[in-house]
């Protein structure tokens, strides 16, 4: 059945994009149902003024005409999704994308115009969620290392607090030390909060609850300075692109009496591994040119012996690397950074102990 103009009439009244027609000298003649209510206007006030009304200025009105009917832009007579602004009867400025055309009569002559306009604000506004998601991802990850690092040497410098004083009081000092480590934990949970918002707002939530095991080193567990003689002569590769995170580590576990290597990507670890003997890799996640999941399906198949822990300053699993990895048999992840060193040890000694005889 052929559409007849009345069908097409009808239809335009009803869309609910912004529809406007204009004669040869600008004046409105067509205003549908979707024009009246995103402006706000009524038919009757806007019907025979000048459509440049609906705009926040005349020169703005004017820009839109000229790239109407500059050929070098969309073509001759035409616009395609052109982004302006229309201002509403409540004195809103609304962004739009308007694709419209020139008409002519029998004669060739230009008679008006007719446009359809489509509010941009809801589609602005998810860009504008999908941008800050984007900043809260890079903002944690980048504040987590730093936050690691300061915990991992405080730490080191509870144990020479410890060893300085030997039989002194050095309450005072541990304190302080303390409230360093709860002031550290504070801002970690609201950068995790804000990775929730984000996760929440636009990726679908990864569960890695269930039969899985998956290590979550923030907790603040009670501590001891003392170094835990378990770790003595276990061979460390950490593998992370942030220097600050495999020096701050590397002092730790060389504390413990470990033989602590380090890598700053992907590449670098397995040519580490191919010239030395080690128990245990503390990876990063993410990392330049080979990420912690690639690492560790070219770990498992070289040196299918070797135990893998991961470790990650973002506070969800955006790619999924960590969900892949297990997968493809991961068993132990470190999720989350800033690290707690306890449980680091902790796991270090579980995981490597759990492989021997």
């Amino acid at each position: 059945m052929p559409l007849t103009r009345e069908m097409l009439e009808r239809l335009t009244d009803r869309s609910s994009d912004i529809v406007v027609a204009t004669d040869r000298k600008g004046r409105v003649v067509y205003y549908n149902d979707g024009a009246s209510k995103g402006l706000g206007h009524d038919p009757k006030e806007v019907l025979g003024q000048f459509v440049g009304a609906f705009y926040p200025s005349v020169d703005e009105a004017r820009r839109v005409a000229q790239a109407m009917r500059d050929p070098d832009q969309f073509g001759p007579g035409v616009v395609e999704s052109y982004q302006t602004c229309f201002l509403s009867a409540s004195g809103e400025e609304i962004p739009v994308a308007i694709s419209g055309t020139l008409l002519y009569d029998e004669d060739g002559v230009e008679n008006g115009t007719i446009g359809y306009a489509r509010d941009l604000r809801e589609i602005l506004h998810k860009d504008q969620l999908a941008t800050l998601g984007e900043v809260a991802i890079g903002l944690s990850h980048e504040i987590n290392n730093p936050l690691a690092v300061i915990l991992n040497q405080m730490e080191m410098l509870e144990g020479e607090v410890y060893a300085l004083a030997q039989e002194g009081d050095c309450s005072v000092e541990v304190e302080r030390i303390d409230a360093i480590r709860r002031e550290v934990a504070r801002i970690s949970e609201i950068l995790g909060r804000l990775g929730e918002m984000v996760q929440q707002d636009s990726y679908e939530t990864i569960n890695y609850a269930g039969p899985a095991r998956m290590i979550d080193l923030r907790g603040r567990e009670a501590r001891s300075p003392e170094r835990d003689e378990r770790l003595k002569g276990l061979r460390i590769l950490v593998v992370d692109d942030d220097r600050g995170i495999c020096n701050s580590l590397k002092e730790i576990l060389t504390a413990d009496g470990c033989e602590v290597a380090t890598a700053h990507d992907g590449i670098e670890a397995l040519e580490c591994v191919g010239k030395n003997e080690f128990d245990l890799a503390l990876s990063d996640v993410v990392m330049p040119n080979m990420d912690g999941h690639d690492l560790y399906l070219s770990l498992r198949e070289r040196y299918p012996d070797l135990p893998v822990l991961m470790m990650t300053a973002f506070h969800y699993d955006k790619d999924h690397i960590i969900k892949r990895s297990r997968m493809k048999g991961l068993e132990g992840v470190i999720f989350k950074k800033p690290v707690d060193p306890v449980r680091l040890r902790e796991v270090i000694v579980e995981t490597v102990r759990g492989r021997q005889p």
